[in-house]
């Protein structure tokens, strides 16, 4: 446990993509942090997550894209822990990098589906669910590519800026209803979308991340703490922000 502990104390997060990378490291610290967290992904890894993370946790599959998975799992939340108070809408993949005139038809689909319209469903039943029991934060996973232009990533550059003008139209939403919703921008991360793997649980010495101003790449659980912001009291009078953690690049 960290110093500031039970951050997150009486509260039940749903958390996709928690199988590995930033998902996973959500929800251990929501964990740690006094949160009961419903890891969904549709890798089969969540059952690894939330057996490691003991009796706060229970593991769903769901695939994101799929309406009666998401309701499935909101569904799950509220019927083992009584409630949510948290939804961190973090399930996505990249795609092949390519100039847009050589990107399938097949792979915008797939793209959208999950990084997009997965996002849409999060928060169509999840939003639902908080307003029955007096509000709650969401925490959409974007990207810096949301924000500005990564090249021959032009798929997955507009499936993150629909996920981007989506968070703050939501915002706007239910701003008065005690529902907040934000987003984090990462930039290059160290998850297995990037390469990582087990053998190299950190981005070894000799590999920086020369496109970002601070020359290294992103940490899952840098990404995770920014998160853990959103979603707690602390954050209280933020939403409709899309908060990048990127190493300085959309600064640049």
């Amino acid at each position: 446990m960290t110093d500031n502990a039970g951050r997150l104390t009486g509260k039940v997060a749903v958390i996709t993509g928690a199988g590995s990378g930033i998902g996973r490291s959500m929800a251990v610290l929501f964990a740690e942090h006094g949160a009961k967290v419903v890891c969904a992904d549709r890798s089969g890894r969540q059952d690894d997550v939330a057996a490691e993370i003991g009796d706060a946790a229970i593991a769903v599959h769901a695939d994101v894209s799929a309406a009666a998975d998401v309701r499935a799992m909101i569904e799950a939340a509220e019927r083992r822990f009584g409630r949510l108070d948290v939804l961190c809408n973090n399930a996505g993949f990249g795609g092949p990098r390519k100039p847009i005139t050589e990107q399938d038809e097949s792979t915008f689909d797939d793209v959208i589906a999950v990084n997009l319209k997965g996002v849409f469903l999060g928060m169509k039943y999840g939003i639902a669910a908080m307003l029955r029991t007096g509000g709650g934060s969401v925490v959409n996973t974007a990207s810096s590519a949301g924000l500005v232009g990564w090249k021959e990533h032009s798929v997955y550059a507009a499936a993150k800026g629909g996920v981007v003008q989506m968070t703050k139209s939501a915002a706007l939403d239910y701003a008065e209803q005690g529902v907040r919703v934000n987003a984090i921008c990462p930039g290059m991360t160290w998850t297995g979308l990037a390469g990582a793997s087990e053998k190299n649980p950190e981005p070894p010495p000799d590999m920086p991340m020369r496109v970002q101003p601070m020359n290294r790449w992103g940490l899952p659980s840098e990404l995770a703490a920014a998160a853990l912001f959103l979603a707690g009291d602390e954050s209280s009078f933020v939403t409709g922000a899309a908060l990048p953690v990127d190493g300085g690049y959309v600064a640049r």
